[in-house]
């Protein structure tokens, strides 16, 4: 086992003990996330965008028409009729004119309508397609400290719950709220126009509606942000629970695991419940103080009309007012109605638009991680040398590997051929403040040895090769790969110069062919079976169904833990590296097929430095230096005959006198 282990347990921010209550979860949005959603959906989306407003302008304003159309009907067609006892012609040609005009304005609203769903649909999709794509791209340069500290559930989270929420935000609560309130203004306006008196009473509903949206609404709002916290929470586990399932079998887990689960399953059920229960009654109370304004509204203009009281109104301010007739009644009451609706409408989207603002911010903040730091400038190239040994570089794949270093001093290049020389001077290191992992570390490889650390779990053998691979960086001292201090060369290139075998194996979906290219990409169907033969891997590739064309799901798990070790194994040998890697990279092949791998491990590693690390001390004994390293300090190195003859904690540990944790 290395010891990556105990400091790279994934902190879920919660985790729930028998026995113990569990506090509510801190959803919180970060400042600006909607005008940087909006900046970056006009971005891509500005004339859909504009299309889409002007469509739902049309949209709103013709919604209203028909509360003037009902005045107009009775004031100018019904109420005539009734004084003349009958249609005249006039009044048939004014009627068929308000007809015609309602359905001119309905068609207009119905084209409007299409076309604003049909853009919004495109604007929606494509946005979630380019957040997925940015935020796959940003994960991609993100440190391997962030997916140690990170749950890999809440990370999925943000692609699938956040990602959805986000959606409704941009394709229903926005375009929903920009048209309440885009009808809401107009009706305002359009009662002021009518009657100030009239206006006044759906002003004393309008202060209740607001009152009680800024209440409830609020708590909604609250609850909806700590669902979308609990939520990814809740997904983290499950992703971890699946994932250690064969240990939750074998230590007959189920049990705590179910109470596990449940403890975060009732948050997530109390912070849904209250989102819902506060999202649920705003909606009748909003109702029901809309019926009360609308009897309110019908009493007071009754009285008005029959009192012959003078009507004031934005239309007739400036010609001494005029009395309240019954269409302006029945086109205020219609009003009213409509007026109760949108707020009923816009205290709806309040929710939503915190929990699509919530998921935006949980995507935004993945956005903005900090990515891996680069100051790196020397690169890896392929060279050729002549005949005087003077290196340059190549297109071509020569098998000779040089770094390419630029010298801003005086606007030189020099090449340096790839050795596998590598020194480490004086590092200290600690993943936290508090605790020291490496302690004034020195030690060095010259091209070609094999170097083997052998230790105790958290003795910081692991470390050691996360430090070479700059997977983190040290506080104080120095690496240097073939004389160039790594910190100056390129993390990429760094890599690339080195094969790994880990001893967690990852295989992905896809044939055993395209899992052994993930090594190299340009590599031919031949160099792929050529390094499965130099693993042996060979053997039990050729005996499966398929072949090297048998599909892999679920990380492999189709094949025996030996087997996927060895395809590994295979991975690293077909990319070929200079160096390389070996983290406990036969501890789960079994005694028989290890005999077999050795040739073959031997075979990759000739020529090149290697590390190894390893439990297994029979797999070290030819290694050129053995480390042992104790709580961040090498207390003993050399050969393994020399550390035996010492009769020290090496010769303990190969005695069987000590174990190895």
């Amino acid at each position: 086992m290395s010891e990556t282990k105990s400091y790279q347990a994934k902190p879920r921010a919660i985790r729930p003990m028998r026995g113990r209550g569990m506090p509510v979860p801190k959803g919180s949005i970060k400042k600006g996330t909607l005008k940087r959603l909006l900046k970056m959906t006009f971005k891509y989306y500005k004339w859909q965008l504009i299309l889409v407003f002007v469509c739902i302008a049309l949209s709103s304003v013709g919604s209203l028409v028909s509360s003037v159309y009902m005045q107009q009907l009775v004031d100018g067609v019904i109420t005539p009729a009734m004084e003349e006892a009958g249609f005249t012609s006039v009044l048939q040609q004014r009627l068929v004119g308000l007809i015609m005009m309602m359905v001119a304005v309905y068609a207009i609203v119905i084209i409007a309508s299409f076309v604003h769903t049909r853009l919004m649909a495109t604007v929606t999709q494509g946005m979630l397609y380019r957040l997925r794509t940015e935020m796959f791209a940003k994960m991609q340069t993100l440190p391997i400290k962030y997916f140690d500290t990170h749950a890999h559930g809440e990370i999925m989270s943000a692609y699938t719950n956040d990602t959805d929420a986000t959606r409704q935000l941009i394709g229903h609560s926005l375009p929903n709220l920009f048209s309440s309130s885009l009808t809401l203004i107009t009706t305002v306006a359009l009662m002021l126009s009518y009657s100030f008196w009239l206006s006044l009473v759906v002003g004393v509903g309008t202060l209740a509606m607001t009152f009680v949206v800024k209440k409830i609404g609020g708590n909604s709002a609250k609850y909806m942000v700590a669902q979308q916290t609990s939520l990814a929470q809740e997904e983290g586990f499950v992703e971890e629970m699946m994932k250690g399932q064969k240990v939750v079998k074998v230590f007959t887990h189920e049990e705590k695991a179910k109470e596990e689960f449940n403890a975060y399953n009732e948050r997530l059920f109390k912070d849904s419940e209250r989102a819902h229960i506060f999202g649920n009654i705003l909606g009748p109370i909003l109702g029901n103080i809309g019926n009360l304004n609308y009897v309110l509204l019908s009493i007071t203009g009754g009285l008005l009309f029959a009192l012959n009281a003078t009507n004031y109104g934005f239309s007739n301010l400036f010609t001494g007012g005029g009395l309240l007739g019954i269409g302006v009644i029945v086109a205020f009451l219609g009003m009213s109605r409509n007026f109760t609706q949108i707020v009923n409408q816009m205290s709806q989207q309040i929710s939503m638009i915190a929990m699509g603002l919530a998921g935006a911010s949980r995507v935004f903040t993945l956005m903005d991680e900090e990515s891996e730091k680069d100051g790196g400038y020397v690169t890896l190239v392929n060279a050729k040398e002549d005949e005087n040994g003077e290196l340059s570089e190549t297109a071509e794949r020569t098998g000779v590997w040089a770094w390419k270093h630029y010298h801003k001093a005086d606007g030189t290049t020099t090449y340096t051929k790839l050795q596998g020389a590598i020194v480490m001077d004086m590092v200290d290191f600690s993943y936290v403040p508090e605790k020291q992992v490496l302690s004034d570390v020195s030690l060095y490889a010259k091209p070609g040895q094999k170097i083997a650390f052998v230790g105790a779990t958290g003795a910081g053998k692991t470390t050691v090769t996360n430090l070479i691979n700059r997977f983190y960086d040290i506080e104080d001292g120095k690496i240097r790969y073939d004389g160039i201090n790594i910190n100056k060369i390129k993390k990429s290139d760094l890599r690339r110069s080195l094969g790994i075998v880990l001893q967690d194996t990852n295989l992905f979906t896809g044939t055993i062919m395209e899992n052994i290219r993930y090594g190299r990409l340009d590599a031919t169907d031949e160099e792929c079976i050529e390094a499965a033969k130099l693993a042996n891997a060979d053997d039990f590739i050729c005996r499966l169904p398929d072949g090297y064309q048998t599909m892999l799901t679920n990380n492999g798990a189709n094949l025996s833990q030996g087997q996927r070790q060895l395809l590994s194994i295979a991975r690293a040998a077909v990319a070929d590296a200079p160096a390389m890697i070996l983290d406990e990279a036969t501890s789960s092949i079994d005694t028989r097929t290890e005999a077999l791998v050795q040739d073959g491990m031997d075979k990759l590693m000739h020529g090149r430095t290697v590390f190894v690390i390893a439990h297994r001390l029979s797999t070290v004994r030819n290694s050129d230096a053995i480390m042992v390293l104790d709580h961040g300090k090498i207390i003993e190195r050399g050969t393994h005959e020399q550390l035996i003859e010492q009769k020290g904690t090496y010769y303990q540990l190969y005695t069987g006198a000590f174990e190895l944790e």
